[in-house]
């Protein structure tokens, strides 16, 4: 799917330096997900406290852990009212772009569709220096039944405007190719199944985009057609490829996100489970690129049904007063 050129296609880092955190404070598991997401397990009765304490004590290990990194973390409290299960995953409702754009989008859950905070982006802007220029808010595709949930449909390589996305309940065609219009990126679309043949819920299980190392479970993609054209546009965009095993997505191993520190040095963040699940050579490959921020989210991936790179959502927002911080860098990837 091809999104029409302008007249300048915007550069844009692959990786971000800042990324949006939430605490939760209500955090549980969602029965409107658990339908289309099969990592998602249930809370026993009783158990909704210790649950949602546990969350927050993994929250705020991974946050400090990413900010011991070198990366600026922004953290944000959730609400109670309304409560909100899934807050944790900010990246399913808001993207932000290196020309100041930011996109709100359409949700499968009406209850996940309560995340959506305009406030916190306010406060990008008005405490943390940042610059917006633009809204795009697709939120009401879904009353048409068109889903798309943000990173977690979509994975972005921004350097070479283009993403990828897996259909499922939560990833529409139709969303797909409206977004891609609005944003001018090109769009490789594609079938992705578990181990028992089920549409992964989100491509951000299937598959994680750095400044050049994809890690990608080829295997997922039953047509051969479609897994050999992302495996040839990967490559031919200048990433090498580390394939995982489809065993491995059980583990969240492909729900991994690679950051920039403030020294420029590339820093990798997993949980605990997602490390576990590599063999040592897949270890070692990312451990060569630079740091590698491995934390315990057992909770919060048994009962959320996500992992590390769905809790961060990158902003790759330009600084106020100053040149922008992604967008025209002259070492941004073209």
């Amino acid at each position: 799917m091809n999104a029409p050129r302008g007249t300048e296609r915007p550069r844009e880092a692959r990786t971000a330096s800042t990324v949006m955190m939430i605490r939760p404070r209500a955090f549980g598991s969602n029965p409107e997900t658990a339908g289309s997401n099969t990592f998602q397990a249930p809370v026993s009765a009783g158990e909704e406290g210790a649950v949602a304490e546990a969350a927050r004590a993994e929250f705020d290990a991974l946050a400090a852990a990413v900010r011991a990194a070198g990366v600026e973390v922004c953290v944000f409290e959730d609400t109670l009212d309304p409560p909100v299960p899934d807050a944790v995953f900010p990246n399913n409702w808001v993207s932000f772009h290196a020309d100041g754009t930011v996109v709100y989008y359409p949700m499968l859950s009406e209850q996940r569709r309560r995340e959506v905070r305009p406030d916190l982006v306010a406060a990008l802007v008005s405490a943390h220096g940042r610059r917006v220029t633009r809204t795009v808010d697709l939120r009401a595709l879904a009353e048409e039944g068109l889903i798309l949930e943000g990173t977690g449909s979509l994975v972005f390589d921004r350097g070479a405007r283009r993403a990828y996305a897996a259909r499922s309940p939560r990833t529409d065609d139709e969303a797909v190719r409206l977004w891609a219009e609005r944003l001018d990126y090109d769009v490789l679309l594609f079938d992705a199944l578990d181990a028992e043949g089920t549409p992964v819920y989100h491509t951000n299980v299937v598959m994680n985009l750095g400044d050049g190392l994809a890690v990608v479970c080829l295997e997922a993609l039953p047509d051969v057609v479609e897994r050999d054209t992302v495996a040839a546009r990967l490559r031919a965009d200048g990433h090498e490829l580390l394939e995982l095993r489809l065993d491995q997505l059980t583990r969240f191993c492909g729900n991994l996100l690679e950051l920039r520190a403030n020294d420029g040095v590339a820093v990798t963040v997993l949980s605990r489970a997602a490390h576990e699940g590599l063999d040592a050579d897949q270890r070692a490959r990312l451990s060569r690129r630079g740091r590698v921020v491995v934390s315990p989210l057992d909770t919060i991936e048994r009962h959320g049904g996500g992992s590390a790179r769905c809790m961060l959502a990158e902003v790759h927002l330009p600084r106020r007063g100053t040149h922008d911080e992604e967008h025209g860098r002259a070492d941004a990837p073209r």
